[in-house]
């Protein structure tokens, strides 16, 4: 197989395009393709607006890219006419899907042309004597659980005065800061006693090339999560410095896998 760093392939802008390639004008249409060609998934936000759709799905086929693109695993054709990634999705038989390019010969322009979502058995993959492997998240497995053993320290002020109030519900995000404090601590406190009945309660996602684990917090319904919160894992303990929206988590946690969880839904 022959892989490369190609430093045209760049990551795009982002809100709304993938700038390492050129994508066709009806961009929904390409990801409802996708979508409809893997398994069925829900893949919209639901507490965020947002312009277009599909937005988790977006997301996951760009910070995807991202990463194969630092390990070097985007396959060029023997001509280099064509390349290829492994997007992680399969079809509902199990069989792994790729996004295919080809060289885009327009002078100022992105230098790949998307081409099509392509199953692993389909002949227009036959340009690639190998294709690449899905993208690497974690060498040890102990990062996705939570040791409820491991003390949880809180940076509560960060928590408070540096998660954006937006993230929070009303009436959350109108309460000052002391009063907002003691409803935290309270949701942290059931989130540890539920991660210590269920380990299954810790979700793993990745950001900025570290596995940290979600826990819920319930501000008013303990049935229901308002936000995620994010723990770092060091040596001897956890760390709590912010919190997410449900769809900020969900999209971060799909990277990794489809979270399988009573909580953490699209």
């Amino acid at each position: 197989m022959t892989t490369f760093w190609p430093e045209n392939f760049v990551s795009g802008d982002e809100d709304s395009k993938l700038g390492f390639a050129w994508f066709p004008a009806s961009f929904d249409d390409t990801f409802q393709n996708l979508a409809e060609l893997s398994e069925d998934e829900d893949w919209d936000y639901h507490f965020t607006p947002t312009s277009f759709k599909r937005p988790v799905l977006f997301n996951y086929i760009k910070y995807t890219y991202k990463k194969l693109a630092e390990e070097k695993k985007i396959a060029l054709s023997e001509d280099g006419r064509y390349s290829c990634f492994n997007t992680g999705l399969v079809t509902e038989h199990q069989e792994p899907i790729y996004a295919s390019f080809e060289a885009n010969w327009k002078p100022d322009s992105e230098a790949w042309v998307f081409k099509n979502w392509v199953r692993r058995g389909d002949y227009k993959l036959n340009v690639f004597p190998e294709l690449p492997d899905i993208a690497h998240y974690f060498d040890e497995p102990t990062c996705l659980v939570f040791d409820a053993k491991r003390d949880l320290r809180l940076n509560i002020e960060h928590i408070i005065g540096g998660t954006p109030r937006d993230r929070f519900p009303e009436p959350y995000k109108s309460q000052d800061d002391y009063a907002l404090q003691n409803v935290i601590r309270g949701a942290i406190d059931n989130a540890k006693e539920r991660v210590r009945r269920s380990y299954k309660t810790a979700i793993p996602h990745y950001y900025m090339g570290q596995v940290q684990l979600l826990l819920p917090l319930c501000l008013s319904n303990p049935q229901r999560a308002d936000l995620a919160l994010v723990v770092e894992k060091h040596s001897t303990f956890y760390r709590a410095t912010t919190c997410l929206t449900l769809d900020m988590a969900y999209t971060d946690a799909r990277l990794l896998a489809k979270p399988d969880r009573d909580w953490l839904q699209p």
